[in-house]
């Protein structure tokens, strides 16, 4: 039954109508008639195809009636109308099609439980008897009304309010005859405060290029996957004991176009694939590329959750870029931030007039250091929002894995701020991020067995990559934050002072095997006046370049998987900057060509020793030699695995050392498989490369045999037995 009320059709004409369907479209009155009204702003006369009826406009408004004969009008009936440019149109009426979300999904959503939830809301191509058109839905509980607005309606927020799903917060409407491509937002009205706002839409899954920021109706997938074997060997395979070696990209900056501008998704597959196979990385991991409307920002700012940004392409020309790299053997990791999410007026702060995805308390919604907000993670449809997208990346584009950003920030109450919230313990722990990050990580593991969950978490909460069934946080690897930033620490003192922070490369293995770590030099190193690797080092250019060379060479044979910020490969001299390609000529001078020929030297020993990957996680893949040799600024150690051993040693001082001794597990006939002060990479050429040394029964170091060798100057060698 139609509402007929004057009152009914004022808020219908106000836009303030939280029940359109029960006004618009096709309704039965009390006198056995059927009615059929319309709103439609502009229009000079409206008709109904089927039948060849003309509608009466309701005098004084925009609002247009027919009644008549029961049956007259099919259930799925067109309007025809002019407009006051006496343009005409045709379109299927939304108001006489039935709600199409189940309310098993809303739910499923309401209870925080529904994994696929970018499949119910947000713009869908969709088809109801025969009529194509597109679903829209959008959670927006504290709204009054909520319309789609676009080109298709002259942004109009009176044309197409949507249909309110109750309790569920929910809004939707199925608008005809709508096309992929066509832009969008949701303009809502606070029912609070009467305020008009106007939104993208979070679960879109394409947007404008930037500064533009309306989302864009998606169409259907046009490509074909061809990385059926990769996505089979993934859930099988075993990442704990192989090489992982990833070269962190930010995609805008790697390389440009000739005109300055971005390249697309297709053609930084091509290069970036041909690149990291000829360095010998195993993965990619790209800085966010989720839709972000701040290019300096680097993507943590997003405002788009299911939607590759289109800065680079379409959402299938992303796919093809995966596609690309797992036809080639390369793995795809991207950068994913629920920590926290700016406050752009077209994004989520403050969606429906209320604190609706953050707190309402902004000693527990904001970060005050990067003046964004923090997800209210206490609320089920939030965490539905975050869980979803993230099992949208690894199903919907077979991502490999999720580099959880800005942990430590979402564990503690206390973060980066003076005053703050206690627990309902009166503790600092955000109880409800950590119960999310391990409904997050059950979940992803559950629906992609076999991708990698990885915290960027740089304090020692305890067991953040042990499985939550174990009390942990259920991540798989954690950065290792401390190994980082003690040894660059060691790294900016000058040679001759090392010798009294020596325990700044050594305490990293008291805790070495306490997490699965991964040992990152990432884009937060190399920016922000941090200084480039290069220039973190100390010394004339020569030792610089050394100081480089030897750093690597520890990094990789040190317990735990490797990632390495783009442009460090080859000791890019500027810090890095997101404007700008990076810095390629410098690779015509020799140190820079040789430390790229270097890192790709260092991943092809990583790979092919197993002693080097095989036990990167606990205590039977390494053993000191000497840890104490402060005095001469020597480390050295031992990889071990299947029966084999490598013997590493590392020289952080600019002094030669001939005839240094070292114990070795075994005697023997030893071989230097390695050498960072190789002239190939730019050094001196000074080791153990004209022939085997062989051991002797000296005993040093605790061994009952020894070997004297010729360390380099800021040099690492890496010995193996013959």
């Amino acid at each position: 039954m139609a509402a007929t009320g004057s009152a009914e059709l004022e808020r219908i004409v106000q836009a303030r109508h939280h029940d359109p369907f029960a006004v618009l479209g096709k309704h039965c009155t009390e006198t056995g008639q059927d009615l059929i009204r319309a709103f439609i702003p502009d229009a000079s006369e409206v008709a109904v195809i089927e039948g060849n009826l003309t509608l009466q406009r309701i005098e004084g408004t925009d609002l247009f009636e027919w009644r008549g004969t029961p049956g007259t009008v099919p259930d799925r009936y067109r309007l025809s109308w002019r407009d006051s440019a006496n343009h005409e149109h045709l379109v299927h009426d939304p108001y006489c099609f039935p709600p199409l979300i189940s309310d098993f999904d809303l739910g499923l959503f309401a209870a925080g439980r529904h994994r696929h939830l970018y499949r119910v809301l947000g713009s869908h191509l969709h088809e109801v008897d025969g009529v194509a058109g597109v679903r829209f839905a959008v959670w927006a509980p504290n709204a009054e009304r909520v319309s789609v607005v676009g080109d298709f309606n002259r942004w109009d927020g009176r044309r197409h309010p949507m249909r309110s799903r109750g309790g569920s917060g929910v809004w939707e409407l199925f608008i005809p005859d709508l096309a992929p491509g066509q832009r969008y937002k949701y303009e809502l009205r606070s029912r609070a405060s009467g305020e008009i706002l106007l939104k993208s839409d979070p679960y879109a899954q394409a947007y404008e290029v930037r500064p533009d920021t309306a989302s864009t109706i998606a169409g259907r997938t046009g490509h074909a996957w061809t990385d059926g074997d990769w996505m089979a060997q993934r859930r099988t395979a075993d990442w704990q004991h192989t090489a992982m070696s990833v070269y962190e990209v930010h995609l805008g900056s790697w390389q440009r176009g000739n005109d300055g501008g971005f390249l697309d998704y297709r053609e930084l597959a091509h290069r970036l694939v041909d690149y990291v196979t000829g360095l010998g990385f195993t993965h990619i991991e790209l800085l966010p590329i989720t839709e972000h409307p701040y290019d300096p920002s680097w993507g943590y700012q997003s405002t788009g959750y299911f939607a590759p940004t289109s800065r680079h392409g379409s959402p299938d020309d992303f796919r093809y870029f995966v596609d690309h790299c797992h036809r080639n053997g390369i793995g795809v990791i991207l950068d994913w931030v629920p920590a926290h999410f700016p406050k752009d007026a077209h994004g989520l702060a403050r969606f429906d007039g209320t604190a609706l995805y953050e707190h309402e308390d902004p000693r527990l919604g904001e970060h005050l250091d990067w003046s964004t907000l923090i997800y209210n993670f206490g609320r089920n449809e939030v965490r539905n929002l975050l869980i979803a997208s993230a099992v949208f990346w690894l199903d919907e584009m077979h991502i490999d894995g999720l580099r959880v950003d800005a942990v430590a920030s979402m564990l503690y109450l206390d973060y980066s701020r003076e005053e703050w919230v206690p627990n309902r313990y009166g503790g600092r722990e955000n109880i409800e991020a950590m119960e999310f990050l391990r409904e997050l990580n059950v979940i992803v593991h559950d629906e992609q067995p076999g991708v990698l969950m990885i915290a960027e978490e740089s304090t020692s909460w305890p067991m953040v990559s042990r499985p939550v069934d174990a009390g942990g946080l259920g991540f798989d690897i954690k950065w290792n934050m401390g190994w980082m930033n003690d040894t660059l620490s060691y790294m900016s003192h000058d040679p001759v002072h090392r010798r009294y922070y020596q325990g700044k490369l050594t305490f990293s293995m008291l805790y070495a095997f306490t997490e699965n770590f991964m040992l990152p030099f990432s884009h937060d190193e190399v920016t922000h006046g941090k200084q480039s690797m290069l220039y973190k080092m100390t010394g004339d250019e020569w030792q610089r370049f050394a100081n480089l060379r030897v750093l690597y060479t520890y990094m990789f044979c040190h317990p735990g998987k490797k990632l390495l910020f783009m442009g460090s490969e080859f000791a890019q001299g500027i810090e890095w900057n997101c404007s700008q390609s990076l810095d390629w000529y410098v690779l015509d001078y020799p140190l820079h060509s040789g430390m790229q020929r270097m890192v790709a030297d260092l991943n092809l020993l990583y790979r092919q020793q197993p002693a080097l990957h095989r036990h990167e996680f606990d205590w039977r893949g390494f053993e000191w030699l000497d840890c104490n040799d402060a005095e001469n600024s020597v480390l050295s150690f031992v990889r071990r695995a299947d029966g084999q051993f490598l013997v590493v040693v590392v020289n952080l001082t600019p002094v030669p050392r001939t005839g240094y001794r070292i114990g070795v597990p075994e005697a023997g006939s030893y071989e230097e498989i390695f050498n960072s002060d190789s002239a190939l990479y730019g050094g001196s050429n000074l080791g153990n490369g004209a022939g085997p040394v062989d051991s002797q029964p000296h005993a040093w170091m605790g061994r009952a045999h020894s070997v004297a060798v010729t360390l380099p100057p800021l040099g690492g060698i890496v010995l193996r037995r013959r």
